[in-house]
């Protein structure tokens, strides 16, 4: 058991072997991670534990450079669990280079089909029973995904649970794909509204750039194509506090005068390139719509939803854009099959996409029964101005879930909890306990 000491905390690495399956225990088993943090001189306290649950999917927990962000509070109080979900992190690894000894497209997206919010709170209570004890609960915190997770571990699991927190991740418990980004479009085109309202001079730098790829044929430096759909998907940065200035920077710079004339510039191509790629969060984009799929809301195939949906709102169509003179609109965080073309990290899990994508009768991940007798105490920060997670799918589920209480602001986007100097933690600390 490998134990490090940073400024501020110490941290010790724990892994547990746990079902692929967790229905057929006795079968094919993986590894799963997760890193303890505490404060320095708290060791041997018996600290409450406090499990962190990270947005995605298919992200890894965050890397700890001391007590930063959230941690800060957290280890006043806690004893915390970093998780990298199955899949990610220290985690036994799911990506092209692993997937590939599976077997073809079909095995692949059987083996997947285990990696999503069920699994990963059956592999939470593994571990709590290894760490905490059998008889012992703990407290839980879920960011976005993370968040949705947790709605999971209190429909099926809440005999583990101390009380949660989540922050940008109340999911709507009977809302389909389709649902939710026919709710999402709308907020990703008022996200485009405020930056070009903000920077009216974007307007033209994006319809220059956008009218150039539709023209060109460009490179970005890993080899992936830099379409206009794929400049489009920039916008999924519009929705954090500074995601509008980054984008905003991104364009000023992006070009540069060759021997031809102007042209993309290289650092352009190269920062693109690094909000774009998914080399690193492959799981992020193969599974993305499958978090949505619940047999009892849509027994149909997820089909990608982001794209048929994406007809609906022709004022996200580049074409009609660059010809009727109106400005481009930035996507948001959708996923859409031409992804695993453009991207070279993806173009080997295509045909699993695809299978993943025409995969009917997934289980369901929420109990809204359960949900309506709820005893753990809760409490959930919604943004009024969240991008990702539709607010009023979060407040319908607020309201189905006993005593789940929700602060409902606008002073933070969906960063919230790794940007408030542990503000965002402190009141939801607050609100569980009865304080205010």
């Amino acid at each position: 058991m490998s134990v490090d000491r940073l400024p501020g905390v110490v941290l010790t690495d724990h892994f547990l072997d746990v079902p692929l399956d967790h229905a057929a225990p006795d079968g094919e088993r993986l590894t799963v991670y997760g890193r303890e943090a505490v404060a320095p001189g708290r060791e041997d306290e018996a600290l409450p534990w406090l499990l962190f649950l990270q947005g995605g999917p298919g992200c890894a927990s965050p890397r700890p450079l001391g007590r930063d962000s959230w941690l800060v509070r957290a280890l006043d109080h806690y004893r915390v669990l970093l998780l990298d979900q199955r899949g990610t992190g220290r985690s036994a690894p799911a990506n092209r280079q692993t997937l590939a000894l599976r077997g073809g497209a079909h095995e692949q997206a059987a083996y997947l089909a285990h990696f999503r919010a069920d699994a990963i709170v059956r592999d939470a209570e593994m571990f709590r029973r290894e760490l905490a004890g059998p008889g012992e609960r703990w407290s839980v915190l879920g960011q976005s995904f993370g968040g949705f997770c947790a709605m999971t571990y209190l429909s099926y699991a809440p005999e583990g649970l101390r009380e949660v927190m989540i922050t940008g991740g109340l999911p709507g418990l009977r809302a389909s794909a389709e649902d939710v980004y026919r709710a999402a479009y709308p907020r990703v085109a008022r996200k485009n509204a405020a930056h070009y309202a903000r920077y009216p001079q974007d307007i033209e730098r994006a319809r220059r750039i956008a009218a150039h790829l539709r023209e060109h044929t460009v490179r970005l430096p890993g080899g992936g194509r830099l379409t206009t759909e794929a400049f489009q998907a920039l916008g999924k940065m519009l929705g954090t506090g500074t995601g509008s200035y980054v984008l905003h920077y991104l364009l000023e710079d992006a070009w540069v005068t060759g021997p031809t004339g102007p042209e993309l510039a290289e650092s352009f191509l190269q920062a693109v390139q690094s909000h774009l790629s998914h080399t690193a969060v492959p799981l992020y984009a193969v599974l993305h719509e499958a978090i949505y799929a619940q047999r009892s809301v849509d027994p149909k195939s997820t089909g990608w939803a982001a794209q048929r949906v994406r007809t609906e709102f022709p004022a996200f169509d580049v074409d009609t854009a660059l010809d009727g003179g109106r400005p481009v609109h930035f996507t948001g965080e959708m996923v859409y099959p031409w992804l695993f073309d453009t991207d070279p990290s993806l173009r080997p899990l295509k045909e699993t996409a695809e299978a993943l994508a025409e995969r009917t009768d997934w289980p369901d991940l929420y109990d809204a029964d359960r949900l309506a007798a709820n005893d753990v105490p809760a409490a959930a920060a919604v943004y009024a101005d969240d991008m990702y997670v539709d607010v009023a799918h979060s407040l319908e589920t607020a309201r189905e879930t006993r005593g789940l209480r929700t602060w409902v602001t606008n002073e933070w986007e969906h960063d919230g909890l790794r940007v408030s100097d542990g503000a965002v933690l402190d009141r939801l600390r607050r609100m569980v306990r009865g304080e205010i």
